[in-house]
């Protein structure tokens, strides 16, 4: 419970501070901790938790892209802005070069030659790279790369 803990804090914080987007950003996280807990029907442990904040930081990144189709710069710098709070409750990026070495390590691992085995490698892959904060489809397009090539 150590990081609903310290999201209470910041929650107390940002209101101190009139913070409003950091503490909009807050409160929503805190209501997606609450769902997942409440669909999980058991506590969320950091990992989960992390989990969720991966998800939303993902939702906002997929609205940032459909507002500047649409023209609304506005709304898209202000999911900018919640994305960069919510980035803090996650672990560091990887570095591509980590990214390379899971996924060559993985296609070792797993013998593939050729995009039907895919799955996987993504599956290996993934597995290197937990704990890190990883895109899913920068990953997949590497894999898809090197599978082609191979």
């Amino acid at each position: 419970m150590a990081f609903i803990d310290e999201l209470n804090a910041a929650i107390a914080d940002a209101m101190r501070q009139h913070e409003a987007v950091r503490l909009g950003a807050l409160r929503m996280l805190k209501a997606a901790l609450m769902n997942k807990e409440i669909e999980r029907g058991t506590a969320l442990d950091d990992g989960d938790a992390r989990q969720v904040v991966q998800s939303l930081v993902k939702q906002r990144r997929d609205s940032i892209e459909q507002f500047l189709k649409g023209g609304r710069q506005d709304l898209a710098d202000k999911e900018a802005a919640e994305i960069r709070v919510l980035e803090g409750y996650l672990p560091p990026a990887a570095d591509p070069a980590a990214i390379d070495r899971a996924i060559a390590d993985a296609i070792a691992e797993t013998g593939a030659t050729s995009p039907k085995d895919m799955g996987r490698v993504m599956k290996a892959a993934m597995a290197k790279l937990a704990g890190q904060t990883v895109d899913g489809k920068v990953v997949n397009e590497r894999v898809r790369a090197k599978l082609a090539g191979a």
